[in-house]
């Protein structure tokens, strides 16, 4: 693979030097006093009077001086990726400066075209060569290619479209961004962002559970509840989804609003209370939808005034199982919330307490389940009830354990206090989340860590703060809230930060980084 990139980086260098030779020509010409260039193409060439219209300088320099120039930086730069050692800056080079020519190059082609009504074979070229070497560009330098695209795509939601959405109410935005998602899957727009976007590495591969994950970067539970991205989620670099939470019963959400923004706290306000239109729905959808890549469905209980005891709970959510196991799609594994905190007609029926946990998981068990299960947790219990719910997780066939939920607690040194006391109904996600997540990873991680699978959700903005989950335990990292304060991109932007991390502490795979800090922490008290 190596010989293959060598000789491509002489391809770009001699194309470079072709592109030098053909400006260099139409320097002469352009400074003769009479044109003696001999134009090739017939009736529609005119070198002369293209190389004299007014159209062939910029700001009184000609273009083929600019054009000189232009294709000089590109054999430099192509001579430091053949001989050079710093060759990741002059793929860089390339790409911007073959991007930059091939724009111009596709004016200067309507110019003659169009305008002038005659062509110069000679500019022709010099425009054709240049695009050659952009698409080549593109093709070749494929890490930072996207790299390129990362930046470019963060810059202008940080700084345009942010600004704009955050113009609307939350509740909004989330459904038309989901609709617009799903429009860009249906119509087939996914492999165009993959091709810009979706970052990959061998090294970020893992297999857990008899689950493939390309990467460990996924979307949590909460933000598709219907299935509707699982056709475009693997083309902007996630690894996997959570589809739902879904329940037995429909429900419409909590009384609006349902969701809200916090800047400041890097947070959000939900109060949406498990929102689903029926698990029967939502196997209707996704059975009439052709996912690409991993996801799962997260089951809960209903939000219903009907379900007024333990026993009528387990059955509500034994009943979405059922439905599900029987369903024929191809979702890959399961997630049982048992922690939503905004539940209307939650009542006094709790999964916390480790006798009423093992009676849900006893009925779940009893289902032989062909998908493994993963728990999601609560954030806000202490150390000892964590553990405690954690014990009796692993008496069952539960495969790990998702840590966690939304943070409730508002007097947090997180918060701006002026966001916080203007907040209405319900619980957040995002930054306030993040340490009791992170704490909570590391304890189970160190209790149980080689018998149940951590993933970790919450206060996720970038590649340092997923790979702090997985340094403190989590296989997989979820998250939801980042999107929305740093774009679309994040995911992949997160793995190709994770490939520096991982290298920067001389780890070859993601799996010799999961739980290193704890691994650590141990051989330091031995």
């Amino acid at each position: 693979m190596g010989e293959k990139k060598s000789l491509w980086h002489f391809v770009l260098l001699g194309l470079a030097l072709l592109g030098l030779l053909d400006s260099g020509y139409l320097t002469f010409e352009h400074y003769q006093p009479v044109s003696s260039v001999v134009c090739l193409g017939g009736i529609w060439s005119d070198c002369g009077r293209v190389l004299r219209s007014s159209y062939a300088t910029i700001l009184g320099v000609p273009l083929a001086v600019l054009g000189f120039v232009y294709y000089s930086v590109l054999v430099s730069a192509g001579i430091g990726l053949v001989f050079g050692k710093n060759k990741s800056l002059n793929k860089y080079l390339f790409i911007i400066l073959t991007g930059v020519g091939f724009v111009f190059s596709l004016y200067f082609v309507y110019l003659q075209l169009v305008v002038i009504g005659k062509m110069c074979i000679y500019c022709m070229a010099s425009g054709f060569i240049s695009s050659f070497l952009f698409l080549l560009s593109l093709l070749i330098f494929e890490k930072e290619r996207k790299i390129l695209f990362l930046k470019l795509t963060h810059f202008m939601y940080l700084f345009v479209v942010r600004r704009i959405l955050f113009l609307f109410k939350s509740d909004s935005v989330h459904e038309g961004m989901v609709s617009f998602c799903q429009f860009i899957g249906r119509v087939g727009l996914g492999g165009v962002l993959g091709f810009f976007l979706k970052y990959e590495d061998i090294g970020l591969c893992q297999k857990i559970k008899g689950v493939d994950f390309i990467n460990p970067i996924g979307l949590a539970a909460g933000f598709d509840y219907e299935g509707k991205l699982t056709r475009v989620l693997t083309d902007v670099g996630f690894g996997f989804q959570t589809v739902g939470t879904v329940t037995n019963m429909a429900y419409e959400g909590n009384p609006p609003p349902r969701l809200g923004r916090l800047p400041k706290s890097r947070s959000l306000l939900v109060n949406k209370g498990f929102k689903s239109s029926g698990v029967g729905s939502v196997i209707e959808k996704l059975a009439k939808t052709r996912s690409v890549g991993v996801f799962g469905v997260s089951v809960g209980r209903s939000n219903s005034a009907k379900l007024k005891t333990q026993k009528q709970s387990i059955s509500d959510i034994v009943t979405s199982f059922k439905k599900l196991e029987k369903a024929k799609l191809d979702f890959l594994y399961y997630e049982l919330n048992i922690s939503c905190p905004n539940l209307i007609y939650g009542g006094n029926i709790t999964f916390y307490v480790p006798e009423k946990l093992d009676e849900l998981l006893s009925a779940v068990g009893r289902l032989n389940l062909t998908r493994p299960v993963f728990v999601k947790m609560p954030i806000t219990e202490s150390d000892r009830d964590t553990l405690a719910m954690v014990k009796v997780i692993r008496k069952h066939n539960i495969a790990g354990v998702v840590i966690g939920n939304l943070w409730k607690d508002r007097k947090s040194v997180v918060f701006d206090r002026g966001e916080i006391e203007k907040a209405g109904l319900g619980n957040f996600s995002g930054l306030p989340t993040q340490e009791r997540s992170n704490e909570l990873i590391e304890l189970v991680y160190k209790n149980y860590g080689k018998k149940l699978v951590v993933i970790g959700c919450g206060g996720v903005f970038n590649a340092k703060d997923a790979y702090e989950k997985i340094r403190r335990g989590a296989s997989l990292v979820q998250m939801v809230t980042g999107l929305v304060y740093e774009g679309p991109q994040l995911a992949a932007e997160i793995n190709a930060g994770l490939v520096d991390l991982l290298e920067k502490d001389g780890f070859t795979k993601i799996t010799e980084a999961v739980g290193s800090i704890v691994s650590f922490q141990k051989k330091e008290k031995a």
